[in-house]
This record gives structure tokens, C-alpha cells and sequence, in this order.
């Protein structure tokens, strides 16, 4: 017979942590927890899960304590207020191998994750031509040209920012989708883009700054407010009237709900006044708004932050994903569909939804806009 020999029992501990960090994926780190007994305390004790999401996401590396939400009270506990340091380690795998799925999830996902506008460099007429206009997807909205529109401005390498808030503190982007605007009613029908673009996500310096963006007007610059934790790199855009594409070459997590489109450059001439402009039709943000499972505080005067998980939740978000991409052929499968969730995840929720199961094995045309707007998932 075929002599098998487990490495993480025979070889040092030093070694077998070298071999486990080359693990890349979420499904790999959770799967050799589920092995056996042995690998489960192995991958647990040496945080594992922790290494791969900080190691991915630099961002995730000021998380300062993790709190779960005390179904008997009101306040929410701190998961590391256990007596047992295995139960501690225990529930942070789980958190993490939890926020890895999500992520992974993220993926498949076509959500819009904008809330609401936030502030714009400059504006040209505001506020007909405010930044609040790229929430709606169509050139024409009312009757009227729908657009935001930077100022004029004698060099073309002048550039221009937006700021939107997100629809959850923490979220995870996939792509940023942009159509610049034709300007249907001028000679030649100039297209009003940029020569390229840069993405940021961060948070507010400080609950202050929060609370004066509230008050601030839209068509004044706000960049000062913020810290950027994230900045891609720099994407070419074409002068051409339709939905552009800007795909991140892998998920970003953002901590604090704050993104900032920098639009580096400026190609159309305005024949009137013989300045340089852009000018934005509209603008989505594609990913996965993290809220109502996992939600951030981010603390002063430090920058770290809490992270709050609410596992009941992460289970429905699974089961959603799960659905969909059974309804839809075309959607690839998530993870959750894989099997790869951690056991002790699976226990919890198939005790509370399927009582007596075992978890067996453990040790500029209406017809242009809707083309467009089906292209980025919006019809």
C-alpha cells in the first residue's frame, strides 16, 4: 500500500507555515481547515486566514478588534473577550474566512454601489450641470441635456475630480464604468472626456469632516477632507460616447465608503469660449456593498478601525449568491456553491435552518441609452 505522509504532522512548524502561506485563494485556506483535526488547529492557531486577507488587502491591516452583535442585548460583544484563547482564534478565522468569501463573491456581482453624490472640483452652471446629473443613467433626463461639466480651462492638462459616498462603509469595487457626454446640441457634436483616469477609496479624516460634507456645496472641491487608502492605476479613456470600462485588476476593498474619480486631462475644445472642458454623462461603480454583513468604525485620532461581522446575515448573503447564480446560467459560480465555507460556519447555520442535519466528514436615442444601459447591468 501507498505510504501517505502529512507534512504538517512530520515536518517542522517553521516549514509547514511556509508551504500554507503559498495558499493564494479563500477556498484553499478554508478547505485545508476542513482536512483534518490536526490542520484545522494548524491553520487556525497560526491565523491563516488573517495572513491572506491583510497580505491581499493592505487596507484590512488596521483592523484593531473585531465585534459581533450580542443577539440577548442590545451592545455587541467583542469576539475577543472570551476566557479561552482557542475560542478567540476560532472566531477570528472565522471572520476572516468569512470576508474572504465575500470578496470572492464580489466578483459575480453587478451591483451599483454609488449612494449618493458627494462634490466635484468645479462645476460650469451649476447646478444644471451639477455632479448629481452622473447618477442618472441617460443623456436626456426631463428633457434637458443631463451631464455634469467641469469649468473651462486654457490648459488642457488641468485636472478634475468627483467624490461619491457609497452605499456601505465597507465595500468591495470590481470596476468603475464612465460614458463621457456628447454634446448633441453643439456644432460637430463634440465628446467631452478626459485624456484618462485615476480611482481613489478612503474615508473622512475625521467625524468632523463627515459632517461638514453634509453642509458643503456640491460644486466646491472637498479632496482635503479625506484619506485615500487605495489609488489605482491610470486608465486611458476614449473619446467616444458610450459606457467605458475601467476594470481594477482585482478586487479593492474599501474601508470608510469613499471614492474620488480623478480625470487627468482634458481633449475637447469648447468653440465659444476656446477653453478645455469635461464633461461626464454618467458614472457606476460595480461591486459589492459589505454593510449589512460586515460594517466599519473607523477610530480617532489613530485611523485603525473595528470591524462588526453579523455571521446570521453573511449566511443569507451566501444563500443569495447561491440562488442567483442558479438562476443564471451565464453567472459564475461563487464559492459558496463550491462547498468551501468553513465547517464551523456550515454548523451554525445548518443547526438554526435545518435541525438534525449532521455535518458529516469532519473530524443621444432612447435606443442608444438602454443598449448602453444593459450593457452595465442597469436594465
Amino acid at each position: 500500500m501507498e505510504t501517505c505522509i502529512d507534512f504538517v504532522h512530520c515536518l517542522d512548524t517553521d516549514v509547514s507555515l511556509d508551504i500554507m502561506r503559498r495558499l493564494n485563494d479563500a477556498a484553499d485556506v478554508v478547505r485545508a481547515g476542513s482536512v483534518s483535526h490536526l490542520w484545522r488547529q494548524f491553520v487556525v492557531t497560526n491565523r491563516l486566514a488573517k495572513q491572506l486577507c491583510v497580505g491581499r488587502f493592505q487596507q484590512l491591516s488596521r483592523i484593531t478588534r473585531i465585534t459581533e452583535p450580542d443577539l440577548s442585548e442590545p451592545e455587541t460583544k467583542d469576539v475577543g473577550s472570551s476566557n479561552s484563547n482557542w475560542d478567540i482564534l476560532k472566531r477570528e478565522h472565522e471572520v476572516y474566512a468569512s470576508l474572504l468569501q465575500a470578496i470572492e463573491s464580489s466578483k459575480s456581482c453587478q451591483n451599483d454601489c454609488i449612494g449618493y453624490a458627494v462634490s466635484a472640483s468645479s462645476t460650469d452652471n451649476y447646478p444644471d450641470e451639477s455632479i448629481v446629473n452622473t447618477l442618472i443613467p441617460m443623456d436626456k433626463y426631463l428633457n434637458r441635456p443631463s451631464y455634469w461639466s467641469s469649468k473651462g480651462h486654457s490648459d488642457p492638462n488641468a485636472p478634475e475630480t468627483l467624490i461619491y459616498k457609497l452605499k456601505a462603509d465597507l465595500c468591495v469595487i470590481t470596476e468603475v464604468c464612465m460614458k463621457p457626454f456628447e454634446a448633441y446640441f453643439q456644432p460637430g457634436k463634440p465628446i467631452y472626456s478626459a485624456k484618462s483616469v485615476r480611482f481613489r477609496l478612503g474615508h473622512p479624516k475625521s467625524l468632523r469632516d463627515e459632517s461638514d460634507l453634509l453642509k458643503m456645496p456640491q460644486q466646491e472641491p472637498a479632496d482635503d477632507k479625506f484619506i485615500w487608502t487605495y489609488t489605482s492605476e491610470e486608465f486611458p479613456m476614449t473619446q467616444e460616447k458610450c459606457f467605458q470600462r475601467f476594470k481594477l485588476p482585482e478586487p479593492v476593498v474599501c474601508v470608510g465608503g469613499y471614492l474620488q474619480i480623478q480625470l487627468l486631462g482634458r481633449v475637447q475644445r469648447q468653440e465659444m469660449d476656446d477653453l478645455f472642458y469635461i464633461c461626464i454623462s454618467h458614472v457606476r461603480v460595480v461591486g459589492l456593498p459589505l454593510g449589512s454583513t460586515f460594517d466599519v468604525k473607523v477610530l480617532e485620532p489613530s485611523q485603525e478601525f473595528v470591524l462588526n461581522y453579523n455571521r446570521e446575515v453573511f449566511g443569507c448573503m451566501l444563500q443569495s449568491f447561491s440562488n442567483r447564480s442558479h438562476q443564471d446560467s451565464n453567472v459564475a459560480p461563487t464559492l459558496s456553491e463550491e462547498l468551501v465555507v468553513d465547517a464551523g460556519i456550515m454548523e451554525f447555520f445548518l443547526q438554526n435552518h435545518h435541525p438534525g442535519f449532521e455535518l458529516v466528514g469532519w473530524g443621444d436615442d432612447d435606443d442608444d441609452d438602454d443598449e448602453e444601459m444593459e450593457e452595465v447591468g442597469i436594465l
